[in-house]
């Protein structure tokens, strides 16, 4: 991505820049494409909205992800837990018939 001049965006701030964006893959430009014509958007704003997205990062954009990371090796043996599981196991006969 090259950056270009200062100038002045739609939103009227200053500090506005243009980017020049080269071989953008089709399937891309289509779902954006896509994505900008669903929400009544126009395709820079839908652009815009990426890039900030993407540079403002979960912290920023209160984003929150829920993968178990924090559980990972904090496993505890608890008494009776493989007893309990075990009886999940078994079928009672008498449901299925």
């Amino acid at each position: 991505m090259a950056a270009g001049r200062r100038g002045r965006g739609r939103s009227g701030s200053s500090s506005t820049l243009q980017y020049t964006v080269r071989s953008v893959p089709a399937h891309v430009d289509s779902a954006l494409r896509r994505k900008a014509r669903e929400e009544g958007k126009s395709l820079n704003q839908v652009l815009c909205e990426a890039l900030l997205k993407e540079a403002e990062g979960p912290a920023l954009s209160g984003r929150s992800y829920t993968d178990l990371d924090a559980l990972a090796g904090s496993w505890v043996d608890v008494p009776g837990f493989d007893d309990a599981i075990q009886a999940q196991d078994r079928v009672d006969e008498a449901l299925w018939r």
